[in-house]
């Protein structure tokens, strides 16, 4: 729950918007309607400060132009689009610190309906075309402020050649599983070591709720369900101490959530940072144990020139030899979309 929200005028203007501020006033949280479209006064005395100030704010803004030309997101979809961005999380190895300017405020669209609209130019008509939902933000951290995830599902349910995909590390997926998604949504949790969740992972739910949320999800509709095609997101991968054991002891975590047939990925991302990321991070979590000393990776460079710090190739080569191994073994008609 945000300790303030914040409405644009243009955000006011929209109907999804309104819907939102009813969601809000619901819960009695503090409103705050601005008097322009720009948010200030979400800086503190330091960046830690201003870090803390942000994440505990909700603004309710509509989507910039920008946002309209969709970008490819090569491996996870086709493309990507976005109803938020900004994250209610405390996740140390934050792949967003970085990505987003300014302070990390939680920025809600109220323009979600156009947002929809535009989506139907990116479709293929011969084929499927997948979407991925706000990579910028957790979207069911906010969904029970915001409704938004679920709107996105009821219209993917609705597209012949669209598909839907989120992931999260939350758990309240109730509302969720009477949704008329036609199989066109995968719902995928984020989820990983016990060490590593309980070390790094602030602010989320549990690893284990987060596997009975997505057992909710998978469960055929007869048996109380969602009815949902699934995934796996184990990220980021990290060759700590034990690490065989400890994923191990995480699969079997897996297979005691899903024993019932249900349409299952997995998709295997390793630890990596920039040397950007790297001082966001340090900013944010000055006490933080995640390790991020380039002397121990090694360095891989985009066709852009970005540079990103990752495990080298002995390391990558044990750690995808043994989860290719483990999936293979215990979740035999499970695919793995990809490694990296």
């Amino acid at each position: 729950m945000p300790e303030q929200v914040l409405f644009t005028p243009a955000a006011l203007n929209e109907v999804w918007g309104q819907q939102i501020l009813a969601r809000i006033k619901s819960l009695n949280l503090p409103i705050e309607e601005l008097s322009q479209n720009r948010l200030k006064g979400l800086r503190g005395e330091s960046e830690r400060d201003t870090y803390n100030i942000a994440k505990r704010t909700l603004a309710v803004v509509t989507a910039p132009p920008s946002s309209f030309k969709l970008s490819p997101i090569p491996p996870s979809a086709d493309w990507q689009f976005h109803i938020a961005e900004g994250c209610p999380a405390h996740c140390q190895y934050c792949y967003l610190a970085g990505s987003l300017s300014g302070p990390p405020v939680i920025r809600v669209f109220a323009n979600l309906p156009q947002i929809l609209e535009n989506l139907a130019n990116y479709e293929q008509q011969s084929q499927n075309t997948s979407f991925e939902v706000s990579c910028y933000t957790d979207p069911l951290g906010i969904e029970h402020l915001t409704g938004s995830l679920a709107e996105c599902i009821r219209y993917f349910g609705t597209r012949s050649n669209a598909h839907l995909r989120w992931v999260s590390k939350f758990d309240v997926v109730d509302g969720l599983l009477d949704l008329p998604h036609n199989g066109h949504t995968r719902c995928r949790m984020s989820v990983n070591a016990a060490p590593i969740s309980g070390k790094f992972e602030g602010g989320t739910a549990s690893v284990t709720s987060r596997l009975n949320a997505l057992r909710q999800l998978a469960l055929p509709l007869e048996r109380g369900g969602g009815g949902y095609p699934v995934g796996l997101v184990i990220a980021p991968i990290m060759p700590i101490d034990d690490w065989q054991m400890h994923y191990s002891s995480l699969f079997d975590q897996i297979n005691e959530a899903l024993d019932f047939e249900c349409n299952l990925t997995f998709e295997l991302i390793s630890h990596r940072f920039t040397p950007g990321s790297k001082e966001v991070l340090r900013t944010w979590y000055p006490q933080s144990k995640l390790e991020m000393d380039e002397a121990k990776r090694s360095v891989k460079r985009n066709k852009f020139g970005g540079t990103k710090y990752v495990y080298d190739k002995d390391t990558m080569k044990a750690l995808r030899c043994f989860f290719e191994r483990e999936i293979s073994r215990r979740f035999s008609n499970a695919g793995i979309l990809y490694w990296t």
